[in-house]
């Protein structure tokens, strides 16, 4: 049995953990790592599109990483209870034109006993923000633990 630690029922801790390795892997646009976290079958809302199954997930995120360029991820525990987490999260990012966008939203999160995620459905609002607008700016990948978070910036 694949297993993603940690398991459920989440506490506070392990919930924060739980989000910090999704953002972990969602910073680093990399879809065959992030698939390996969500169930054969998984169900996603996201914006106007319904993915089901990891396949059309990983479709989903290889034309989302080809449209949002250099994509900046930050998540933030909300609440979490057994099985369930909820997150908000902002990420900023920019169209092959130049124009720059902060994109915040919340997800709903649901996990096997595995730790594997078989529900996720995101909002998602997206706000058009001038270059020097900018709050994100750690090199590609992992965000430093040091970098301030949601609540730090006060977004």
């Amino acid at each position: 049995m694949n297993m993603k630690p940690p398991l459920p029922p989440f506490t506070q801790e392990s919930a924060a953990q739980k989000v910090r390795l999704a953002e972990d892997a969602w910073n680093s646009r990399d879809p065959d790592r992030v698939v390996g976290v969500y169930t054969d079958d998984t169900v996603w809302r996201n914006r106007a599109e319904f993915p089901v199954g990891r396949e059309q997930v990983h479709g989903f995120l290889v034309r989302k990483w080809a449209r949002e360029l250099d994509y900046r991820l930050i998540k933030e525990l909300w609440a979490v209870s057994g099985h369930r987490i909820a997150v908000r999260f902002a990420y900023e990012w920019h169209d092959d034109s130049g124009h720059w966008y902060r994109s915040y939203g919340n997800e709903n999160w649901e996990f096997t006993g595995e730790g594997l995620m078989r529900r996720r459905f995101a909002s998602i609002n997206d706000l058009p923000i001038a270059a020097d607008k900018r709050l994100f700016f750690w090199p590609m990948g992992r965000r430093p633990d040091d970098h301030p978070s949601l609540s730090e910036l006060g977004l």
